[in-house]
């Protein structure tokens, strides 16, 4: 399908420089986000995708955080604003808009397709090479399938996500998960509010990947530790450089 991108300057939530893009394709929804930039060229470096939850946007928090760190570091970044949210805001921007789209049937179809189409334009543009995956939430229920879809994917930071009988695609995000065969770090909230707890451990059991690691938290939905997003880093950049620690050590005395 033709499209078009057209670039607009602008900065983050933490008044970092980016390039914010509008996608354009006939008789289909436009796909906007954002792409931070560093300095060097970024010819064969891993592009960094990150997913927001269903009440922010692409500058949520973390990602400008982490997009900050990935820029210093020489990697690409880019978010993807979700569905009904962003610069292509329907009703409040947020769950109330979200939850009508997502029951529909092709939701996670239609947003795979989504960044799909923005990595290939961007790949195009800067020359980028692998990828590598951060979302939670929200950005967890597209990246799953958009994950299971590519080859490419070479690491993937998930959570705050699961499988629940009242909430719609369950069986095709287990099918999706079992595809995924990339290193998985997965964050679960204990007192989470919108999943619980056995819906998220049957996605984290269904990843097929030998490297999946489950860091769990006490807490609701929104209150991950601020040491786990420093973990998420250090363990994302350490399998995108191929410096991650296979060390393994017998504490169990005979």
């Amino acid at each position: 399908m033709p499209a078009d991108i057209t670039w607009t300057d602008a900065k983050d939530s933490k008044h970092k420089v980016t390039r914010e893009f509008r996608i354009q394709r006939k008789n289909m929804r436009d796909i906007t986000g954002a792409l931070w930039l560093p300095q060097a060229a970024v010819v064969g470096k891993t592009l960094i995708c990150c997913g927001h939850g269903a009440s922010g946007n692409r500058y949520q928090a973390p990602i400008s955080h982490l997009a900050e760190r990935f820029v210093d570091a020489g990697l690409p970044v880019l978010s993807l604003d979700g569905p009904v949210h962003g610069l292509r805001k329907v009703g409040d921007g947020g769950r109330g808009a979200f939850f009508p789209e997502y029951q529909r049937e092709t939701s996670l179809l239609d947003m795979t397709n989504e960044w799909a189409c923005a990595v290939e334009l961007i790949k195009a543009e800067t020359g980028i090479g692998n990828l590598a995956y951060f979302g939670l939430s929200m950005g967890s229920l597209f990246g799953v399938p958009f994950i299971a879809s590519r080859a490419d994917v070479t690491v993937a930071a998930l959570g705050l996500m699961g499988v629940q009988p009242d909430f719609p695609h369950g069986e095709a995000l287990l099918e999706d998960a079992a595809r995924i065969q990339c290193p998985i770090l997965f964050l679960m909230q204990l007192e989470d509010e919108l999943f619980n707890r056995q819906g998220c451990l049957d996605v984290f059991d269904a990843f097929a990947s030998k490297d999946k690691r489950l860091h769990a938290n006490p807490g609701l939905h929104p209150e991950v530790p601020a040491e786990e997003i420093d973990f998420t880093f250090n363990f994302m950049l350490a399998h995108i450089n191929g410096t991650q620690a296979k060390k393994i050590v017998n504490i169990i005395s005979d």
